[in-house]
């Protein structure tokens, strides 16, 4: 489409003029909020995300678009309530719109929003410090970003230029970002496939959960000479469904990458932060990793922010003899920081990794009553925490009970390439009585799906 500054700037006001307004606007506004973003996405955007998010684009004659929420309770354009079951993949680990966290990132835009990049900004050295403070062992320097992908990039450069190897191994069905050395641990085939030629290191992909197969390839990687940089896991697979590997493979392979001098990477990007029951997903299992990725909950659910933490050996690469070798200009920046150190703080003090332990049993217990209940529909639950994942007969199923949950206010999703494992994972600060109500509303879809059977 040609060139148009004063469609543009004509466009931008008008929208202005709506995000400015803190009241829900009218219905007749509210209708139209939702024609131009269906619209806007199909033309401008991406015409798939509608395809692909049925349930939410065909809610009815008009299709639900977010306006607001808090807790773990949200509200669309016209008014209609949801419970997140979902907590945006993660990242809402403290609900919709934390008070403390917005008033924190508040505050210090009215100060100033970003830093110089001359000057030293003393928030990034605050969270620097309370990352040292929270994580575990002698993990000591952190270096942040804005995303998960971009925390899984610096990890995998700085495991190459420390160790001066080129390898990787890492897990089948793994998720560890789209960028492209990123996408090149992944292990799935839906993402990789169409990019073609990625990292040009060997990268090898073994059985998640299988600590013999990562201490062969370590012994037949150190017997035809290619150097093993880094083994990279998640302590959980996320993506994958919620799969908990078996409680000896994170200690095997600690020792394993000790014994062949390769960094061990725990990418903690989901399940960081409290969202499986421990404040760190190694934490089950008492490792503490060479290095480790957070992200999507690290901003509280107000900003987007990651960070990377190592030992004060292995960061030695990124601050000498080149302190530049590794920046972002606007990664880290006040308001992200205010937001993480703000999320930090509600974190520990509420200890919100017990609260997550607490809830995850209860709502897997209910989970396990219906795979009991409903076999033609269930085949098992897994998970720790609120990192739940309930894996049915097919993705068609699966789909089905999805959609009949939205139907009755409750966003729930499947994993990356498939519906047929739907995931719980709500904020940490979801109240019994919400849960009570996506559990019944759970109940009644599975009872309606199986009735098609």
């Amino acid at each position: 489409m040609p060139q148009d500054l004063s469609a543009a700037q004509s466009y931008a006001e008008k929208w202005l003029n709506v995000i400015q307004k803190p009241e829900r606007p009218e219905e007749e506004k509210a209708k139209w909020i939702i024609d131009e973003s269906m619209h806007n996405f199909a033309e401008y955007f991406n015409r798939g995300w509608l395809d692909y998010r049925k349930s939410v684009t065909q809610a009815g004659q008009w299709a639900a678009t977010e306006w607001t929420g808090r807790g773990a309770t949200f509200e669309d354009v016209l008014g209609r309530k949801y419970i997140d079951f979902l907590g945006g993949f993660g990242m809402m680990d403290l609900g919709w719109s934390h008070p403390e966290v917005v008033a924190a990132v508040q505050a210090q835009l009215l100060r100033t929003p970003m830093p110089s990049q001359e000057l030293i900004d003393p928030l990034r050295g605050v969270l620097a410090r309370l990352m040292a403070d929270i994580t575990p062992g002698d993990l000591k320097y952190s270096w942040f970003a804005a995303s998960g992908t971009e925390a899984i990039e610096a990890a995998i450069k700085l495991a190459k230029v420390y160790t001066k190897k080129p390898a990787f191994i890492v897990a089948v069905k793994a998720f560890h970002g789209k960028t492209m050395a990123a996408l090149s641990m992944m292990g799935k085939a839906d993402y990789r496939q169409p990019v073609g030629m990625l990292y040009g290191g060997p990268v090898y992909h073994v059985p998640f959960g299988d600590a013999a197969a990562v201490e062969q390839q370590l012994d037949i990687c150190e017997k035809i000479g290619v150097g093993v940089a880094g083994v990279l896991m998640e302590p959980i697979q996320g993506e994958a469904g919620a799969i908990v590997p078996p409680d000896d493979f994170w200690p095997r392979i600690r020792e394993a990458t000790k014994k062949y001098g390769t960094l061990l990477i725990a990418d903690e990007v989901q399940t960081g932060l409290g969202r499986t029951g421990k404040l760190w997903g190694v934490d089950h299992w008492n490792v503490v990793p060479d290095i480790l990725a957070v992200a999507k909950s690290l901003g509280g659910g107000v900003m987007p922010i990651c960070s990377v933490s190592t030992t004060e050996e292995i960061f030695q690469p990124f601050m000498s003899p080149n302190p530049f070798l590794q920046t972002t200009t606007t990664g880290g920046g006040a308001l992200a920081c205010s937001a993480a150190i703000a999320a930090i703080n509600v974190t520990v003090r509420d200890r919100l990794w017990e609260a997550a332990e607490e809830k995850g049993n209860y709502i897997t217990t209910r989970v396990l009553e219906l795979v009991d209940k409903y076999p033609q529909v269930y085949k098992s639950v897994t998970g720790k925490g609120l990192l739940i994942g309930q894996h049915f007969q097919s993705p068609e199923l699966g789909g089905q009970v999805a959609a009949e949950m939205f139907r009755r206010g409750v966003v729930v999703s499947g994993t990356l390439t498939s519906a047929q494992t739907i995931r719980i994972e709500p904020p940490l600060v979801i109240t019994y009585d919400e849960i009570n109500q996506g559990l019944g509303s759970l109940a009644e879809a599975v009872e309606v799906v199986a009735k098609t059977l």
